[in-house]
C-alpha cells in the first residue's frame, strides 16, 4: 500500500497519479500497488515534484514496523523517529 499526500503537485503528475490512485480528498492519493510498482512511483515522484509540493509518502514494507514515512520539501508535518518508529507530528489547532 501506498499514501501520498501533497501539499500541491504539478498538474502533469497529478493527472498520472490519478491512473493508479484514489482520490479520496485533493492531494490524497491512496493505493494497493505492489512493492516494485510502489518504488517507480515514489521514484517518479521524487523527480518531477519541486520541494513546493511538500510530498509525505507512506509505503508499506515487509519489515517491522510495516511502514516507512518519507518528506520531500516543506510538508507542514513534522516525521520523529521515537523508540525506532518513524511518527508524523501535526500541529495542534489554536484553540
Amino acid at each position: 500500500m501506498l499514501v501520498v499526500i501533497a501539499n500541491d503537485l504539478p498538474p502533469a503528475v497529478r493527472g498520472r497519479m490519478k491512473l493508479w490512485f484514489v482520490e479520496p480528498r485533493p492531494n490524497i492519493f491512496v493505493s494497493g500497488v505492489k512493492d516494485s510498482v510502489a518504488k517507480k512511483v515514489v521514484e517518479y515522484l521524487y523527480r518531477h515534484c519541486p520541494p513546493e509540493s511538500g510530498l509525505l509518502v507512506f509505503r508499506q514494507t515487509s519489515k517491522a514496523p510495516g511502514y516507512e514515512i518519507h518528506g520531500v520539501g516543506d510538508t507542514r508535518r513534522r516525521i520523529s523517529l521515537i523508540s525506532g518508529l518513524q511518527l508524523v507530528i501535526e500541529k495542534e489547532a489554536p484553540t
